[in-house]
């Protein structure tokens, strides 16, 4: 996890972005099958998750596939995450958000993927609180009027979501279960109740086409993989502990419960309590029994760190990327923790992390930022105006970009990579600042 202190308050209606491996690890997983039936490459799809209880999904920018916590908290089983995203995807190939009869402008679009991609995963501010949330704000982004789908764009993304799980032999029973649950809800609570029936209209006809579709698909009653059950298992303690408050966390999750899902939970809890000891005894009997999961050398790792315990917490952060090298967040993590240690001999391995980081991820603003602190600590004052220049970009500072960009091409050697990627900074600043002016 990329752990940070940031507001988790949504505010006048902006979205509230976290960042955790695992669980978009998890969701990739949960439709990587659902992506190649419908023609998809799974990389080329980016998931965010929203900080929000409400029950929602909806898509943005084309290939981004936004996941409000609370439906994951809410979802018993896999199926129905995957039925849910099944659906989004049948958005996706429609092609439904290019007409979108109301609800987002092109602009409020835009200003929606610039945020989450600007500051995202800028939440790493040393110390851990829920699951690394960032307050994206923006008045013009409502939660309840991101996007109106009309009736018949419900209605084909349904036969595309149900389409797409019978090639890929999956049951659209969680689908069903999942319109159940709203229309439940609808009648008891009304339309108000969750923004997902406010953007997506349940109707009787798209029920009873679900209906239909389960009783006659022939792996309506396939059962669900155990792995992606554990998974499931995993996310919700993970989602739970961080963003539940501890004490009720910690009566939720009994010291008796064997399932590793209260043993996350309750770990976190710990942590979140500063009973560092009581969060290592759950975590360091898992690690002996499952010493290549990755998943719990970083949360050993997040421990400890929150704990300032950093040098601990590099060894754990370095198990988990020896395990999972394309981790870019889990990287942050380690370089930060190495950085934070003021020993000038840890910076080159920061350095290296983070470079690492960032040829996976490259628009984490945060991540520049600490290799900024790394260069400027070596006297590299060019490296590191020019990583500063590439966190303006990212944050939307264009002056501040354009300005940084061009002290950087003053010291670089013409012609290097940063150099020339400074001077492409430098033009793009100036015509971005110009458009907005």
């Amino acid at each position: 996890m990329l752990p940070g202190r940031a507001s988790a308050d949504v505010g006048s209606g902006g979205l509230s972005i976290i960042r955790d491996t695992e669980i978009e690890n998890t969701i990739r997983v949960y439709m990587a099958p659902v992506f190649r039936a419908a023609g998809i490459d799974t990389s080329s799809v980016q998931i965010y998750l929203v900080n929000d209880p409400h029950l929602n999904a909806f898509v943005a920018g084309g290939m981004k596939i936004f996941i409000h916590t609370g439906l994951l908290q809410e979802a018993a089983n896999p199926s129905q995450v995957i039925g849910v995203l099944a659906h989004e995807t049948g958005h996706i190939v429609g092609g439904h958000l290019a007409r979108v009869r109301e609800g987002m402008r092109a602009a409020t679009a835009q200003a929606i993927i610039a945020s989450v991609l600007g500051g995202a995963a800028a939440v790493a501010a040393g110390h851990a609180e829920g699951v690394g949330a960032a307050l994206l704000g923006g008045s013009e982004v409502g939660q309840r009027s991101i996007l109106s789908y009309t009736r018949g764009m419900e209605q084909s993304a349904d036969q595309a979501a149900v389409k797409f799980l019978e090639e890929s032999h999956l049951s659209a029973r969680g689908l069903l279960e999942f319109m159940k649950k709203l229309e439940s809800e609808e009648a008891v609570y009304g339309s108000e109740r969750d923004p997902y029936l406010m953007s997506h209209p349940l109707t009787i006809d798209r029920v009873r086409f679900v209906e239909n579709a389960v009783a006659h698909s022939r792996y309506s009653d396939v059962p669900t993989p155990p792995n992606l059950i554990a998974a499931h298992a995993r996310m919700h303690g993970k989602l739970n502990g961080f963003l539940n408050q501890p004490a009720d966390t910690l009566r939720r999750y009994s010291a008796d419960d064997p399932s590793m899902e209260a043993k996350y939970a309750r770990a976190i809890a710990f942590m979140r309590l500063s009973e560092t000891d009581k969060a290592l005894a759950i975590m360091d009997p898992l690690i002996k029994q499952s010493p290549k999961d990755p998943f719990l050398h970083e949360l050993r790792g997040d421990i400890l760190k929150d704990a300032g315990r950093n040098r601990d917490a590099m060894e754990s952060y370095k198990a988990a990327v020896a395990i999972l090298p394309w981790a870019a967040l889990i990287r942050i993590s380690l370089a930060q923790t190495e950085i934070e240690q003021n020993e000038n001999p840890l910076l080159p391995d920061a350095i290296v992390n983070l470079k690492e980081a960032i040829r996976y991820e490259s628009q984490v603003p945060f991540a520049w930022r600490q290799l900024a602190i790394a260069y400027g600590r070596l006297d590299k004052h060019g490296l590191a105006s020019h990583a500063l220049a590439e966190e303006a970009m990212l944050t939307g500072d264009y002056r501040n970009a354009g300005r940084l960009a061009l002290r950087a091409m003053k010291v670089l050697p013409e012609g290097t990579p940063e150099w020339l990627r400074s001077q492409d900074i430098e033009m793009e600043a100036k015509r971005l600042k110009k458009e907005r002016e």
